[in-house]
């Protein structure tokens, strides 16, 4: 494939859900990925959510391209991770914040496909994301 074709099928921006019940979580990871979190991606367009109905309200309207949920949430990020794999026909990718590293067990039943901890490491979430966009973007149709 040509530079131009792949270039022809990468999106404007990519849509990133980011929920939290915590409002300074959601700043810390709205800074993390500012405008694109690297050179060689769309930009982000971010949709902050606080509450889980707001969740589902989005996924199920498929605006949502990649969720960024925090486990820390209440309710937890991790369950509502583990029931839109389960339940959302080509749920998008999830990058999961949790409370602690020890928590990564967890992250593995919920199905996340990325993982980072609290407190949030602003270079490891963008490379998260960064990971999470480049999958997405393989999977688009041609």
């Amino acid at each position: 494939m040509s530079e131009k074709e792949s270039t022809d099928r990468a999106p404007e921006a990519m849509r990133v859900l980011v929920y939290s019940d915590d409002a300074r979580t959601r700043e810390q990871v709205r800074l993390a990925i500012g405008r694109r979190p690297a050179i060689d991606l769309p930009k982000v367009e971010i949709i902050e959510v606080a509450t889980e109905p707001m969740v589902w309200r989005r996924l199920d309207d498929g605006a949502v391209d990649i969720a960024i949920l925090d486990g820390e949430a209440k309710p937890g990020g991790m369950g509502i991770c583990r029931q839109a794999k389960d339940e959302l026909y080509q749920a998008p990718p999830v990058l999961l914040i949790i409370g602690r590293r020890d928590d990564g067990w967890l992250a593995t039943w919920s199905r996340a496909d990325a993982v980072v901890s609290h407190p949030i490491d602003p270079v490891a979430l963008a490379e998260s994301l960064a990971g999470l966009m480049r999958i997405r973007m393989a999977r688009l149709p041609a």
